[in-house]
């Protein structure tokens, strides 16, 4: 009963905290809980009974390359960046080809990770009810995209898209709260030296395909690459790299204390594993985070249904329009939703957004080559690229 109650007070003072006018007004602060809040918002919901059940105690280790993988990719983004705000710009046909590729690969990941996201929304929104079915499930997923097609085509997402503020301030709140509730039950477990150590149930190149298709966990640092228009090249700069080190610091002392305290034994590997794991914490975190995966999932998917419209309607110059755009967003998104889990949905959407993350390491590897002072970069960057072809190729999902 304590327990519960400080962490619905921890949760408060989070969500307090982060709408002070020191926080609220803080330009640095608004530029990094964007990209903060896309890189936590759903992996925090899927990865650690993921992680826990294919690797045990060596999860932590994974989260680790996850992270600084996701850093180097986002090195590239930022050296992009800092070219592209240069007062002298360099223009290179090649790289100038390839950012309209990553721009295709962009929206073709923003409308798999829609269904990602929808699929969570509906696992989540059943899982405490006498509903919760896969096929119920589906079920809702395929109602929320409609609404968001009818919303979307209709009136545009203007007005919803002005709640993103609150959205991901509540998620970083519970966030919060469940790190102290969690970090309160292994506590206990050290306490009574019943912490947990187990060995990995993938090991050898199964381990490191099934880590290729869990990037999307790591994803949304790029966000700040489009954030011109509010924010200057220097404080996207800084805001991204301060979004990673974060997300970083928070998912590994997530990823260890969830691994020192449950055996994959404890709990089934469905999507909402989550739920019922923290339910052995405390009974209150269940709700919360239900209520917190919904406003999150929902939030996001309106996100990344407005970036991709967007984004086609630009690339094709309008041939094919925004209201369109989305038309096609929601064929595949259903497409998907019934004809995979979301674990393989997981894997297929890590896969784009690491196409995506290969063509933006090339244009670094390109533009630094061109550079005589900054030749040595070029060669970390085409690094990357052949590690992110690796990531395209062969992400796996995880096997239930």
């Amino acid at each position: 009963m304590i327990l519960n109650v400080v962490i619905i007070a921890v949760i408060i003072l989070a969500g307090a905290l982060q709408f002070s006018p020191r926080f609220s007004r803080s330009t640095l602060w608004r530029a990094t809980i964007t990209p903060l809040a896309s890189i936590i918002g759903s992996g925090f919901l899927v990865l650690a009974p993921i992680l826990v059940y294919a690797y045990g105690s060596k999860a932590p280790l994974v989260m680790g390359a996850l992270v600084l993988g996701a850093y180097l990719f986002g090195s590239a983004i930022r050296f992009n960046i800092s070219i592209r705000s240069a007062p002298v710009s360099v223009y290179d046909y090649i790289a100038e080809k390839l950012e309209i590729g990553a721009s295709w690969a962009l929206a073709l990941a923003f409308m798999i990770s829609v269904t990602y996201y929808l699929n969570l929304f509906g696992a989540f929104g059943l899982s405490l009810t006498a509903f919760n079915s896969s096929q119920s499930a589906k079920l809702l997923s395929s109602v929320i995209f409609l609404i968001i097609l009818a919303v979307g085509y209709m009136r545009g997402f203007s007005a919803l898209e002005k709640m993103e503020y609150t959205a991901v301030t509540f998620k970083l709140a519970i966030i919060a709260g469940l790190l102290v509730g969690l970090g309160y039950y292994c506590y206990a477990k050290a306490v009574s030296s019943t912490l947990v150590v187990h060995p990995p149930q993938l090991t050898g190149w199964a381990a490191i395909t099934l880590a290729f298709g869990l990037i999307i966990t790591v994803q949304g640092f790029e966000t700040s690459r489009y954030l011109g228009d509010e924010y200057s090249a220097a404080d996207r700069i800084k805001s991204m790299r301060l979004a990673q080190l974060v997300a970083a610091a928070i998912y590994m002392i997530y990823i260890t204390l969830f691994a020192l305290s449950f055996e994959h034994e404890e709990f089934q590997l469905t999507e909402t594993a989550i739920i019922d794991v923290m339910g052995m914490v405390a009974p209150v975190l269940p709700w919360i985070l239900v209520v917190g995966a919904l406003a999150a999932q929902f939030s996001a998917a309106i996100a990344d249904t407005s970036g991709s419209g967007g984004l086609i309607a630009e690339l094709t110059r309008e041939r094919i329009s925004t209201r369109n755009a989305y038309v096609l967003l929601v064929i595949i998104g259903l497409t998907l939703t019934w004809s995979a889990d979301v674990f393989q949905i997981i894997s297929y959407a890590s896969r784009a957004f690491a196409l995506y993350y290969t063509l933006q390491a090339a244009i670094a590897a390109r533009i630094a080559f061109l550079l005589p002072d900054q030749r040595w970069r070029s060669l970390l960057f085409a690094v990357l690229v052949i590690f992110g072809l690796l990531i395209v190729g062969f992400g796996d999902a995880v096997e239930v």
